[in-house]
């Protein structure tokens, strides 16, 4: 596996003082070439660290997977030289992705809407209905999230170039956190996680993004279960339609002791 940090040469200037020449931590950024039976699916940058976390994030928001149990197998492929390229064994009588899904160029690590043809084919995926889901949490309980996330967030520490991601339940643990510089990846990363831990579909839970709640993350998150998203900055227009589609909960801005609820206000118990 790739380093999650590197070391860089930096010239430091100062409107008051000489320059200072210093070395600087970075977070690292590297192309990541996912595979399915042996058949390139596609490549799509990250932060090393947490990769079979990452993949099966992503194969569950693509609708390649539904659980656990239909990944047989992930390993790192034996013929390149970096850890960079891994491949995906699905379990028998699972079909492989459609040839559509299929990208031969490489995503950015800001690429949020992947494999899918068109809008209305994401507003579609929706294995979970979380409109039923009956989680209801204080405000307080959100104020304090956003400051338990930067917490656990070590690696933005050393850098400060890293998206997270956390999972909470309904009273504010933190069940889980995931890092990288793109914030699809963090969310896929969580979701991997609860993949590959049997925890879909999320209910009950909140996802805690550090940045803005975009559509492709509501959707994500929707495809994962998951009721309430949760941003410190603003959503978009789509990811607000969406999410009163889906009948999620939506919260942006959430900082301090203020937030916005643009979408599901019914589960926040004033």
């Amino acid at each position: 596996m790739g380093r999650i940090t590197v070391r860089r040469p930096v010239l430091r200037l100062s409107a008051s003082g000489p320059p200072v020449r210093r070395p600087d931590t970075l977070a690292a950024e590297e192309p990541l070439e996912i595979r399915v039976a042996g058949k390139p699916l596609t490549i799509t940058m990250r932060t090393p660290g947490h990769d079979f976390d990452l993949v099966a994030g992503f194969l569950a928001a693509e609708g390649v997977v539904g659980g656990a149990g239909e990944i047989a197998a992930m390993r790192y492929c034996a013929d390149t030289e970096e850890q960079n390229t891994l491949d995906v064994l699905l379990s028998p009588g699972v079909p492989p992705p459609d040839d559509s899904m299929t990208r031969a160029f490489t995503t950015t690590s800001a690429c949020g809407v992947c494999g899918k043809s068109s809008i209305e084919a994401l507003r579609a995926d929706r294995p979970y209905e979380v409109a039923a889901d009956p989680v209801r949490l204080t405000p307080a309980v959100l104020a304090a999230m956003p400051e338990r996330l930067r917490e656990a967030q070590r690696v933005f520490d050393r850098t400060g170039g890293l998206h997270a991601a956390g999972l909470f339940d309904a009273e504010g643990e933190l069940l889980a956190v995931r890092e990288d510089v793109g914030r699809h990846n963090a969310v896929d990363k969580v979701i991997g996680w609860a993949l590959r831990e049997e925890r879909l579909p999320l209910a009950g839970t909140v996802l805690m993004v550090s940045g803005r709640a975009s559509f492709e993350l509501t959707q994500k998150a929707m495809t994962a279960g998951v009721p309430v998203l949760a941003a410190v900055s603003a959503p978009s227009s789509l990811a607000v339609d969406l999410a009163e589609d889906a009948g999620m909960t939506l919260v942006g801005f959430l900082r301090g002791e203020t937030m916005n609820v643009y979408a599901g206000a019914e589960r926040i118990a004033l």
